[in-house]
């Protein structure tokens, strides 16, 4: 699987298809086709381009309603299930934030706020989305085994590097890379201290990407 970052929150994931994860790029541009878009809350820089890309796209019961009303074939779900989209399978797991779909006036609620366990040609990548750490953390690395989890550590409106450090823990995922970070001077951090800081500790490897970097990903998270 080749996984790449775009900035923000938005990965693509390369294998079988072709999943695209809150599509906002910071730099405006999008270059990769998506089979399946995958969806964690309503905010803008999140929701991104979801409704111009108008692909199969997977999101929590009241985005993706919104979503069907822009013409977008969504495909919804909640905390807690699982669906299969082409052979890509998407869990629904639980994030600790706000949701708020922004553009239609004074907006309205988007539903809760959420991450993915995404299943593909035997891999398994934990987008955290927008969240505060949470102990259950731990049920998702008993359940679901992630060998890949992408972590946000930008402070004030996610956890930050600290809290990001346990949730790396809990999680037990081989490989961790961060996001949600630098896009603003609100959440400017310090990546190499955050990577110096868990690879100091513990048997987990992070690895930084730059907006547009691309990584192979193998079995158990190895980088090939």
């Amino acid at each position: 699987m080749r996984l790449t970052w775009f900035g923000h929150a938005c990965f693509s994931l390369v294998g079988s298809r072709t999943v695209l994860i809150d599509p906002f790029v910071p730099e405006g541009t999008l270059p990769v086709e998506p089979d399946i878009v995958a969806v964690t809350h309503a905010h803008a820089d999140h929701l991104g381009m979801t409704v111009q890309l108008k692909k199969k796209t997977v999101a929590i019961n009241e985005v993706a309603k919104y979503l069907a009303s822009k013409g977008v074939p969504a495909e919804p779900m909640n905390i807690g299930g699982s669906i299969t989209v082409d052979g890509v399978r998407f869990t629904m797991t639980p994030a600790l934030h706000s949701s708020w779909v922004e553009d239609e006036g004074m907006g309205f609620y988007g539903g809760a706020a959420a991450g993915f366990v995404v299943t593909m040609d035997g891999i398994s990548v934990y987008h955290a989305g927008d969240t505060a750490l949470f102990s259950d953390m731990q049920l998702i690395r008993d359940l679901y085994r992630p060998d890949v989890a992408l972590l946000p550590i930008g402070g004030r409106y996610t956890m930050g590097p600290d809290e990001a450090m346990v949730a790396a823990r809990y999680i037990g995922a081989k490989l961790v890379i961060p996001m949600h970070y630098d896009t603003f001077p609100a959440i400017s951090q310090d990546t190499a201290n955050f990577k110096q800081a868990i690879e100091r500790t513990t048997a987990i490897r992070v690895k930084v990407l730059s907006p547009g970097e691309s990584v192979e990903i193998g079995p158990e998270g190895s980088m090939e």
